[in-house]
């Protein structure tokens, strides 16, 4: 049985994906974008590029106010970028979809015994916000974000605080939990801890990073921390 287990927040446990989708949509259909699910995907697709960018150690802040203003230019739409990121950012504020069973799974690795983390890369303040109004806050020992800590995944540094925090931290006691291979899976790599890659979608791998476990529900993930 793990002792600790880190769990990454978005598409883990909060719906991030269904939030985005609407969030999305309602800016496409705002300025003007008549085909949404060429919109989304031209989105999508730049909003990717933005993150790894961003995980690489890119700046943050200018990636994220001309990510918009790029997707609405690839449709002939001429916006202002900064202010279209400020309109999302308030729609993801209010973003408190959680995965069902979440709370559930949470509640239970909390009653056999496990110290709960949140590891995250995102913005702190939305991040916090949607842990508030989802209700999760409770369930975490702590939560580190990774525009607080300095580092995103899968940068080892974003764990250097959570491995200061708990100094009975080991690669043997403490699991990473999460479903993006390449913050998640090869961030515990980096940090020299096993990880369980969740994959309800059973998406077909494809990158190189090895997870040590894969789970495709909270009940499989569940039986792997409590083993």
């Amino acid at each position: 049985m793990k002792k600790y287990a880190i769990i990454d927040l978005d598409d883990t446990l909060l719906d991030f994906t269904r939030g985005e989708n609407e969030g999305v949509t309602r800016l496409l259909q705002k300025y003007g974008v008549t085909d949404v699910q060429r919109g989304l995907a031209t989105y999508v697709k730049i909003n990717q590029d933005v993150w790894h960018q961003i995980e690489l150690g890119a700046d943050r802040a200018p990636l994220l106010d001309t990510r918009f203003a790029k997707a609405f230019d690839a449709m002939g739409i001429t916006v202002d970028g900064p202010a279209v990121e400020k309109q999302y950012k308030s729609m993801l504020d209010h973003n408190y979809y959680t995965l069902p069973g979440a709370t559930t799974f949470l509640t239970e690795l909390i009653h056999a015994g496990v110290t709960v983390i949140a590891g995250t890369n995102g913005t702190k303040s939305i991040q916090l916000n949607r842990l508030a109004g989802s209700q999760l806050t409770r369930y975490f020992d702590s939560v580190f974000i990774s525009e607080d800590v300095g580092y995103d995944k899968p940068d080892e540094r974003f764990f250097a605080p959570i491995f200061t925090q708990y100094p009975m931290m080991t690669s043997e006691n403490t699991v990473m939990v999460g479903d993006s291979l390449h913050s998640d899976i090869l961030g515990a790599t980096n940090a020299h801890l096993d990880s369980v890659w969740f994959n309800p979608q059973h998406t077909a791998k494809s990158t190189d990073y090895h997870p040590t476990y894969e789970a495709d529900s909270y009940v499989a993930l569940k039986q792997l921390l409590l083993a």
